[in-house]
Formats: structure tokens, C-alpha cells, sequence
């Protein structure tokens, strides 16, 4: 299993790309290969502000439909479109062409929150 250590992680399976103001959010290697084939990914939260922990989005497997769970405060700027055509680019590249929505976060005092590699890796197992 993949836990690339630059990234922050949520008790949810989502992994934060922080750069500057602005953060890039996705699922995890774990979550995508709990999930399963995934078929489906929808964020009508573009343009909206929300809290952390607020719902921004559903991701849906062939067995399931999860919510996504938004990691930081703030507002989302950017979905990726990508997904519309290629929702399985989240089971092949989570990390990468995988990712799901670009935010700028409004209270950076909410990083403290997110977990390191290593307390997500404990998280997992």
C-alpha cells in the first residue's frame, strides 16, 4: 500500500497536497482498494464554501457509494474533469491523475488536525 509522506491524511481516507493557501484533495491507495472498481464520481460543491468535515462529494463503487468528507474549511475551486470520462484513473492513480477537487482552505489552523503518513499508516494497519 502507497502512503507517500509529503501528503496529510484524514481518519476518512482522503490525502491532502498542501501548496501555498491552496489544497489538492483525493482518496487514498487504502480507500480506493476498500472501495473497489469505482464507476462514478460526483462533486456538485464547486464554487461553494464549506467546513471541514462537511460532505463535498459521493464516489461511487460498483458495491457501494461513499461520501467525501472535506479535510479543511474553505472553498472549492476546482474539480477534476477528468474524472467525468475516467472515474477508474482513481483506482490507478490515486495520488496523481486521481485526484478529485483543488481548494483554498480558510483556517490554517486546521492542519494541526490532519494526520502524517506514519499516523495513517497506523491508522490502516
Amino acid at each position: 500500500m502507497n502512503i507517500p509522506a509529503e501528503l496529510k491524511y484524514t481518519k476518512d481516507h482522503e490525502w491532502i497536497k498542501i501548496e501555498g493557501d491552496t489544497a489538492t484533495v483525493g482518496i487514498t491507495d487504502f480507500a480506493q482498494g476498500e472501495l473497489g472498481d469505482i464507476v462514478y464520481v460526483e462533486v456538485e460543491t464547486v464554487d461553494e464554501t464549506l467546513e471541514q468535515e462537511e460532505v463535498f462529494g459521493t464516489v461511487e463503487a460498483v458495491k457501494t457509494v461513499s461520501d467525501l468528507f472535506l479535510p479543511l474549511s474553505g472553498e472549492i475551486i476546482e474539480f477534476n474533469d477528468k474524472l467525468e470520462d475516467e472515474p477508474e484513473l482513481v483506482n490507478s492513480d490515486p495520488y496523481g491523475d486521481g485526484w478529485m477537487i483543488k481548494m483554498k482552505f480558510s483556517d490554517e489552523s486546521q492542519l494541526s488536525t490532519l494526520m502524517s503518513a506514519d499516523d495513517y499508516q497506523a491508522l490502516v494497519g
